[in-house]
């Protein structure tokens, strides 16, 4: 079950197994920490929503039988009182009290849906990461909330809720996710947090792991370049940048990224004047 980090950034997208990618990724903040016990709770969870889903033919059925085993019978909630504690998005931790943010218990009810043969995938909604059960016919879970169901009137609220009075459901809200954009988003809000903590040492750590797991999207070697700039390095923003052309074929932000490394050069040649 083991997976390396070195791994993640050399597999194709649908052969991560989300639960196992995140404790991954948790396992680097836990030094010398054995795995096995996390592995073994989630195959016990595997082995009773084998129990309870084995009848499960509908969406219904099969969203019931997740909120049974997650909600109902593992006690899995979200941390309301707590929100942006570190621990909410460490997987690790999440196991160990059962309560999490909503991505990090998406992550969860995703990977054991799947195991089931199940058609899931974790939604990247603004705010509030929820769960989709099916593919051209659907219905949305809450994990946040125990797995209770969620209309799409509901959605538009809390669309609404997060972004503004104005704000209106797109289509795109709905779509499947790649599973790297999950883990990119559940590293990105562990480094916002550190940010907020004024820990940048940590928050470019972070970064560091989202290049590795997702090489190839230029989002992450941006904001990985900023970052270094705000250290003042600026040979290994000239490589973020570098990297990211590598990747990127939009014209537009080519430009952007040929702009900024020139403006780096700058840079570079004041501090070595210096």
């Amino acid at each position: 079950m083991t997976v390396k980090l070195a791994e993640l950034g050399l597999l194709e997208d649908e052969e991560i197994e989300l639960d196992l990618a995140a404790l991954t990724l948790s396992a680097l903040d836990h030094d010398g920490i054995e795995l096995e016990p996390y592995y073994a709770l989630l195959d016990e969870i595997e082995e009773r929503l084998a129990l309870v889903g084995a009848d499960a033919l509908t969406l219904e059925q099969q969203a019931e039988a997740l909120a049974q085993v997650f909600g109902t019978e593992y006690g899995f909630i979200g941390d309301a009182e707590a929100y942006g504690a570190p621990i909410n998005a460490d997987l690790i931790r999440v196991l160990e009290r059962k309560q999490g943010l909503p991505v990090s218990l998406s992550i969860l009810y995703v990977s054991a849906a799947r195991r089931m043969g199940w058609t899931a995938y974790a939604l990247n909604t603004p705010g509030h990461v929820l769960v989709r059960i099916g593919d051209e016919r659907f219905i949305l879970i809450d994990p946040f909330k125990g797995g209770t169901p969620v209309s799409k009137d509901q959605l538009a609220a809390m669309i609404r809720e997060f972004m503004g009075s104005e704000a209106q459901l797109q289509p795109e809200y709905l779509h499947p996710v790649p599973n790297r954009a999950i883990l990119v988003r559940l590293l990105r809000n562990q480094a916002l947090r550190a940010e907020q903590a004024g820990d940048r040492d940590r928050a470019v750590s972070l970064h560091v792991r989202m290049t590795q797991i997702a090489p190839e999207y230029p989002d992450v070697w941006w904001e990985m370049a900023g970052m270094q700039v705000q250290q003042r390095n600026v040979e290994g923003a000239r490589d973020s940048l570098s990297a990211m052309l590598e990747v990127t074929r939009d014209p537009d932000r080519r430009k952007s990224i040929t702009a900024a490394l020139d403006q780096l050069s700058g840079r570079s040649g004041q501090q070595a004047q210096d």
